[in-house]
């Protein structure tokens, strides 16, 4: 079965390798340039060779260097326009077919986000980046926009402001100027690239901006290299934020798994409107800089995206409909890596926090149940990204710590996880091969008893299970949380109270806590009947939780008083969230990471539909596209008056 997403005949004739050749226009916003592929014929009789392309202007194709007839299909709403290049002699199963395609992209590409200077840390030049996932790679290039299809790729890219690329810089060296006499953001320099290693297409990835390097110390008899990219302004911070644990958590990664393929592993900090937490594009990751927090407390984000390494990157799903194998398995590893990096209870406290949210994302899906799937059968042209949350993440590692449970534990589980890696690298896998390997490997190192515990599973409960409560509701180890909790109830036993005068509740309360217990405690605040809105303007104001710079306690703090929309508390503190959102709080800065920006900006609208409406009016073009689209989304209201669709466009 083709992949619904795609209009690409990707099962007749499959790209291989894609050379791309851009230059970046800052003025214009727009990349202009050529995408060569080499395809190999997999069908015989194949007349044509399709892409998906969206809001690309295609200005011709050649084959062999010579122009071929080509013609763009009218626009999908989700999938874009399909484009048709004529081969004019038909090829036989086996060979190769190399096309070049000549175009432009457009200002308003899903894909990419043009930032202007003021919108930069420096404040000095313009910015550019991508986030291709999940089907916006054919708004950067016309390509065949599937996870089932991995493209090697090499790039020379032309810009005046240095160039990264989710591939291995080849020149100039990325610890030096970029050519002796160039000035950032006045001359010209070109960049070039290379990726040996087969990718889908959701991640290749371009970012351009004043961006500096470096260098983490190497890891001891490591061949591959690590560091960090940032702004001048903010590259010594983010060095020290990340350079203590990053090559660390890859080694223990290849301890427990298997080698890391990819040769670097950088870090890339980002500008705020970036819209998610991170995106693990080869070689290099993709970071929102709220993770800076000054004390290392979100430093786990990166366990994650480097995690993907082997489970997407590597093992990547086929298409949509499982899309929880890359994000199912890679929470899980993310969380057997807390075990080794620190301890059982750290892994039990990441699955507590993280049911917090799959209970918020399967009760936001309500009314749409398929999406509380963790297979969903997307039809041919649904958008993909009316899925995104919590799901594919939370209730895929649940799955699959229930089947490390059943199955023995770690010292069972891991040696099948590692033959599962090097059984399906490099290759693009639905959840029926999955399951298959799965009963393979256990028939033959375990035998009957083993098969005897795959068939007490109820798969279809686990993969097309609907409703609020997973299939088998698991034990977590709570040690860490025991504090967290015993001060949730304290205040839950305050409420009787009438003078808040007469609370026995102090600063210091939380000295204690890190980030995590932090936010335990909030989202239990969340889950025992709702306080008095004085109990609540007390427990703000004695920890200073609506000025703290850590966004994830921010966000929980918000959740937590808004959450009663016609409470006075909730009155009180939703233009201060509103205006947090979209950095007119003093700081500046707007929280692009859709993590907090669209469930703080629906719950204020929920309490004052016209003040969210209003803030998030006026700082709409601050959001990345993605992130306008699924606020948009959340907040129906907001798309009045908005000049652009929220489809792709």
């Amino acid at each position: 079965m083709s992949d619904p997403t795609s209009q690409s005949n990707y099962l007749q004739i499959a790209s291989e390798h894609i050379s791309v050749n851009w230059r970046l226009d800052f003025s214009k916003q727009i990349i202009t340039g050529t995408a060569t592929h080499t395809l190999r014929v997999k069908e015989d009789g194949v007349q044509e060779v399709i892409f998906d392309t969206a809001d690309l202007e295609i200005e011709s194709a050649q084959i062999a260097g010579v122009t071929v007839s080509h013609h763009v299909e009218e626009k999908h709403p989700v999938m874009g326009s399909a484009l048709h290049v004529l081969i004019p002699t038909v090829p036989r199963v086996g060979e190769s077919v190399s096309v070049t395609i000549s175009y432009k992209t457009r200002p308003n590409s899903m894909a990419l986000q043009w930032l202007d200077k003021e919108q930069t840390q420096g404040k000095q030049h313009p910015f550019l980046f991508s986030q291709c996932q999940p089907i916006y790679a054919r708004t950067l290039l016309p390509i065949q926009d599937t996870p089932s299809v991995k493209v090697k790729y090499t790039a020379q890219v032309t810009s005046v402001l240095p160039v990264l690329l989710s591939a291995i810089r080849k020149s100039p060296p990325v610890d030096g100027p970029p050519h002796d006499g160039k000035t950032i953001g006045k001359d010209p320099v070109v960049y070039e690239y290379d990726q040996p290693v087969p990718i889908p297409s959701y991640l290749i990835a371009i970012a351009s901006g004043d961006l500096v390097y470096k260098s983490f110390p190497p890891a001891e008899g490591k061949e591959w290299s690590s560091g960090i990219w940032a702004e001048p302004q903010l590259i010594q911070d983010a060095y020290w934020e990340f350079s203590e644990d990053t090559t660390r958590f890859l080694a223990e990664e290849e301890r427990i798994v298997t080698p890391y393929r990819f040769g670097v592993y950088d870090l890339l900090i980002l500008p705020p409107s970036f819209p998610y937490g991170g995106m693990e594009n080869a070689c290099i990751s993709f970071l929102t800089p709220t993770l800076l927090t000054g004390d290392r407390a979100l430093v786990d984000v990166v366990v994650h995206e480097l995690t993907h390494s082997w489970f997407g990157n590597g093992v990547t799903h086929a298409e949509a409909s499982h899309f929880w194998l890359n994000e199912g398995w890679t929470t899980y590893i993310e969380r057997v890596l807390q075990q080794f990096l620190h301890s059982p209870a750290h892994r039990g406290f990441s699955y507590l926090i993280g049911s917090k949210a799959l209970s918020d994302s399967l009760k936001e899906y309500a009314e749409r149940p398929k999406y509380q799937r963790l297979v969903i059968e997307f039809q041919k042209g649904e958008d993909p990204d009316d899925a995104y949350s919590s799901v594919p993440y939370e209730k895929g590692a649940n799955f699959l710590l229930y089947l490390e449970t059943q199955l023995g534990g770690l010292d069972t589980f891991l040696p099948y996880v590692r033959d599962y890696v090097n059984t399906f690298m490099g290759k693009s896998i639905t959840t029926h091969q999955w399951k298959s390997h799965l009963y393979d490997y256990f028939k033959k190192n375990g035998g009957d008893k083993k098969v005897e515990i795959l068939d007490s599973v109820d798969w279809d409960a686990w993969f097309y299970g609907e409703g609020l409560e997973l299939p088998v509701q698991p034990n977590y180890d709570t040690s860490l949380a025991e504090k967290a909790y015993a001060l949730a109830n304290r205040w839950d036993a305050s409420r009787s109270i009438t003078d808040v005068a007469h609370l026995d509740f102090k600063e210091s309360d939380l000295k204690d806590f890190d980030t995590n217990q932090t936010i335990v405690f909030l989202e239990r605040m969340q889950a025992i009947p709702a306080l008095p809105s004085t109990h609540l303007q007390h427990l703000a104001k004695i920890y200073q939780l609506s000025a703290t710079p850590n966004a994830e306690v921010r966000l929980r703090f918000y959740e937590l008083v808004l959450n009663e929309s016609e409470s006075e508390v909730a009155q009180i503190f939703a233009s201060d969230a509103a205006k947090w959102v979209v950095g007119d709080d003093g700081t500046g800065v707007v929280k692009g990471r859709m993590k907090f920006c669209r469930p703080t900006l629906r719950a204020v609208s929920k309490v004052d539909n016209d003040l969210a409406k209003a803030i998030y009016g006026k700082a709409r073009q601050s959001f990345h596209p993605i992130a306008r689209k699924l606020i948009e989304k959340v907040c129906e209201s907001f798309r009045s008056g908005t000049e652009q669709s929220l489809t792709i466009s």
